[in-house]
């Protein structure tokens, strides 16, 4: 059960405001800074992120047709806040793991109550 839509535009207006005054400090969550594809404007998305092995992995908690992820697949580039910093990511990859290895353990039955098959998967940026 992929979050629905209608959970999705509540959030956009009511609780991420909120969240993203915490996500981009707080472990396990970040703020994906994009802008969109046609008005250019900027927008703050708060995410579930996961590092390991050098890359970061985004849960797609409302599935893969999300703005903010055509966004940055479109653009090739972002910037992640995380636990207070800024990285500048490139290349978003979309991936399927039903059994949810890439993501820890101890967050793995979250995302299953969810089933949040679909990730993105994204390098930092080479300086």
């Amino acid at each position: 059960m992929v979050l629905p839509r209608t959970l999705a535009k509540f959030n956009r207006y009511a609780t991420n405001p909120a969240a993203g005054l915490f996500a981009g400090r707080a472990p396990g969550f970040a703020v994906v800074a994009h802008k969109g594809r046609k008005s250019g404007r900027a927008y703050r998305t708060p995410v579930s992120v996961f590092h390991r092995d050098g890359v970061y992995r985004i849960a797609l908690t409302y599935g893969r047709d999300v703005d903010w992820l055509k966004n940055i697949c479109a653009a090739g580039d972002f910037s992640l806040q995380v636990r207070g910093k800024e990285i500048v990511l490139t290349d978003p990859v979309v991936h399927q793991d039903p059994k949810m290895r890439w993501a820890p353990a101890a967050v793995r039955p979250w995302l299953r109550t969810l089933a949040v098959q679909y990730y993105v998967e994204a390098s930092p940026a080479k300086d």
